[in-house]
């Protein structure tokens, strides 16, 4: 692309327009599917013959080999071109997903779901990059909130769309539901994308090396992130070794990205300060997005007893709330200082936290409808203004790369808000039951009137009134635990935004109607 053509503004034609909203789909099939088998994994696991351990890479091999193609995707488009990178992507996502359909054994099906989530990868930063080339900087405040959307509503409605699915059809059903979709999306990326060029003299100079030491390094971690809160970290070998594996592939992949003419990871774009702190931002926004959507349907599921079904269509409200929220943040982002969308987003997000650390075990529907809608809205109006700080300011030639390492900065989030939380759970569960047990004592006037209680109503209907009710007692400790365990992570991530909300005053907004430079 030349010098002329970067310093005027890009030619928008109604081809391009409908091959971004295909590509915009398939982003969408792409995330959906990180979160849509969540709420189902107890239905695959019978349909399997799996075991609770085996079960779990369901999720994992998916999570892993899409982390690792994210950042790859982006020299893959210089390469290949966007129209064939996405296309190829599309058809693969879409027959892995058939042959995760047909898996007859866990064995089948975690592999196929590590090639669902590797080429899944190659759809994501592609339509980041093309947001911010292929529309004039005065229609992003339009499309910003489109892909915004998408990447947030995408894996809040994934339970709900799974839990659906398992519920009314079967699990298969998880994976059939992407065939025709993921078809009309290949044909339509062949048909219709023509942003660029490929350039397969790259394909000379691939660094082999660097690929090898970045599917170490991303996959080791995904890894060390999973496996390590169930497994008390390093006690367990595997995540020992692969965390050795992990910091080795970390030295090999940032040597190679400083010294290679065309690494695979292209770290240039960090330079850009707008960049590097929009990047901070979306690492912790994805703690916070993909660590309420893991938390809201654990407590559904371990506390309140929720199958799938009753499950989505709790946590479908934060969906609706962001669908709604969409087109206002757009508006806003044209009008408002980008500082403040922040700060009302940072602290609206920190208040639905907030809300639920008053959360009991009998916490239902109507006292998360609140906090999941102020949750939602806070996601959208954060999300727009932070892709258009990463992204908006931005040279078109540095565009690919960059939208790679700003996914991977969510995903990355995502894994270690998850990491923390679950070692979090278990740590402060273990800590309340231990406070509880010290409390309830033969002392304690208060213990003793509720077992005297409970024994009573067991005893009128010829049980053992004693035995019973030290067993209810002991349950109502352990569902005690869970949720003040709970209560202490809201608090956390309370802090957190709250922290983002200040960091936000601080930052230096793009001046308005700035253009990228063109070099």
């Amino acid at each position: 692309m030349s010098t002329a053509t970067q310093d005027t503004e890009p030619d928008l034609t109604p081809r391009r327009v409908a091959a971004f909203l295909v590509m915009v789909f398939g982003m969408f099939m792409a995330i959906l599917d990180i979160q849509i088998v969540s709420a189902s994994l107890p239905e695959i696991q019978a349909g399997l013959g799996a075991s609770s351990d085996e079960i779990s890479w369901v999720q994992t091999s998916y999570l892993i080999a899409e982390v690792v193609m994210i950042p790859l995707s982006g020299l893959l488009a210089r390469m290949m071109s966007t129209r064939y990178l996405f296309a190829l992507s599309a058809a693969g996502f879409t027959a892995a997903s058939f042959l995760c359909a047909t898996s007859g054994s866990i064995s089948e099906m975690i592999l196929w779901r590590g090639v669902q989530g590797f080429l899944g990868g190659g759809m994501i930063p592609s339509v980041f990059a093309a947001a911010f080339t292929i529309f004039p900087a005065s229609k992003r405040n339009i499309v910003s909130p489109m892909i915004g959307l998408i990447a947030t509503l995408a894996p809040t409605v994934g339970p709900t769309v799974g839990g659906y699915l398992s519920h009314t059809f079967s699990w298969h059903w998880l994976f059939l539901v992407n065939v025709p979709a993921g078809i009309l999306v290949s044909l339509g990326a062949l048909a219709l994308i023509d942003f660029d060029r490929p350039d397969w003299s790259l394909f000379d100079r691939f660094d082999w090396l660097g690929l090898g030491a970045l599917a170490c390094f991303l996959g080791g971690m995904e890894f060390v992130l999973e496996e390590g809160p169930g497994n008390d970290w390093f006690q367990d070998e595997a995540v020992a070794v692969l965390f050795a594996v992990m910091v080795v592939g970390g030295i090999l992949t940032f040597w190679r990205a400083v010294t290679r003419r065309d690494p695979v990871v292209d770290l240039s774009a960090f330079a850009n300060t707008n960049f590097a702190v929009g990047s901070v931002f979306s690492f912790v926004m994805g703690i916070g997005l993909y660590g309420m959507t893991y938390l809201y349907p654990l407590y559904l599921s371990s506390v309140r007893g929720y199958d799938s079904l009753m499950t989505g269509q709790t946590v479908f409200v934060s969906g609706l709330a962001m669908f709604c929220t969409a087109p206002l943040a757009g508006m806003l982002a044209s009008r408002v200082d980008l500082r403040a969308m922040l700060l009302v987003g940072f602290l609206g997000f920190g208040l639905s936290s907030w809300m639920l650390t008053g959360m009991t075990a009998e916490w239902d529907f109507q006292e998360l409808l609140l906090p999941q809608i102020l949750r939602g809205m806070s996601l959208m109006i954060c999300m727009v203004p932070i892709n258009n700080l990463a992204l908006g300011t931005l040279p078109p030639d540095k565009m690919k790369g960059a939208s790679g390492l700003y996914n991977l900065m969510r995903n990355l989030g995502g894994a270690v808000g998850l990491a923390l939380i679950n070692t979090l759970l278990s740590d402060r569960r273990a800590l309340h039951t231990a406070r509880l047990d010290e409390a309830l004592t033969w002392s304690n006037p208060e213990a003793l009137r509720q077992l005297d209680q409970m024994a009573a109503t067991l005893s009128a209907q010829g049980l053992d009134g004693a035995q019973g009710a030290l067993a209810q007692l002991a349950q109502r400790v352990a569902g005690q635990a869970v949720v003040m365990s709970f209560i202490d992570v809201f608090l956390l991530l309370t802090l957190l935004f709250v922290g983002l909300a200040v960091m936000a005053l601080a930052m230096k907004p793009p001046a308005r109607g700035a253009k990228p430079p063109a070099h």
